[in-house]
């Protein structure tokens, strides 16, 4: 990787910042007009399993992930104790620090407080938008700020509309309870840019699968998202050395 890409992200601010804040919603928004419907179904299902507008609010703001949330309101209404919805939502979320340790490549040398902030936004949406933009090296870290908050800001608002909404809407109702499946089919498709990347898909897929049928439990999650990137990062690094 150019190295000089790398350190561009850390430039001084460049132009005003109503400049920064309309190039970063101009990234947003499409994770926000995608947060509206997944979080209106988390907050019709939080609504259902007995969860208050104003908890789901809550939960949002002090979680804030989707897939979390919605597993989390599942075991809820399943009657699961709370280790297990706290150990399963941390399984879930620890994909997080792949994420973040990825993105930490464009942040070197910005302060602790700034990186607690912008850590607290990194979701898989903002993920893809702010690392495809760093990439492209005409991005920073304010900008890619504003991304992970207003995304942040768009799906607490849509949770809780969801919540004051669901007690109208009848389970099962519009298909919400696919929502997070289709979601997530939408993030895998639009990463599948080369062969490598597809086989990739697949591998974590069969891991995926053969983990969850040998071991009990949500670690699969985890467990395939971990081995299908280690694999493919080396079958990625031994194509170039062998160009």
């Amino acid at each position: 990787m150019n190295e000089d890409k790398v350190k561009q992200p850390q430039a001084e601010l460049v132009g005003s910042t109503g400049d920064l804040l309309r190039q970063g919603a101009a990234a947003a928004w499409p994770i926000c007009l995608g947060y509206l419907p997944l979080g209106l179904a988390m907050g019709v299902l939080a609504q259902q399993a007995g969860i208050p507008a104003w908890l789901t609010g809550l939960m949002s703001i002090f979680l804030f992930a989707g897939s979390a949330q919605f597993i989390g309101v599942a075991m809820i209404d399943a009657g699961a104790s709370m280790a297990a919805i706290v150990v399963t939502t941390f399984m879930v979320n620890l994909r997080h620090a792949l994420m973040g340790s990825a993105l930490a490549v464009y942040l070197r040398g910005v302060n602790r407080w700034f990186l607690t902030l912008f850590a607290y936004g990194i979701t898989d949406e903002t993920f893809a938008v702010n690392m495809a933009r760093f990439r492209s090296g005409n991005w920073n870290r304010w900008r890619a700020l504003v991304v992970n908050h207003l995304a942040n800001s768009a799906w607490v608002l849509a949770t809780v509309a969801g919540a004051l909404a669901g007690q109208f809407i009848p389970r099962g109702a519009f298909g919400i309870d696919y929502a997070l499946t289709a979601m997530f089919i939408c993030l895998l498709v639009m990463q599948l840019h080369n062969r490598l990347l597809v086989f990739t898909g697949l591998l974590s897929a069969a891991v995926a699968v053969g983990w969850y049928l040998l071991i009990p439990g949500n670690s699969y999650i985890v467990g395939a998202s971990v081995c299908g990137a280690t694999l493919g990062f080396y079958i990625k690094r031994a194509r170039e050395r062998r160009r």
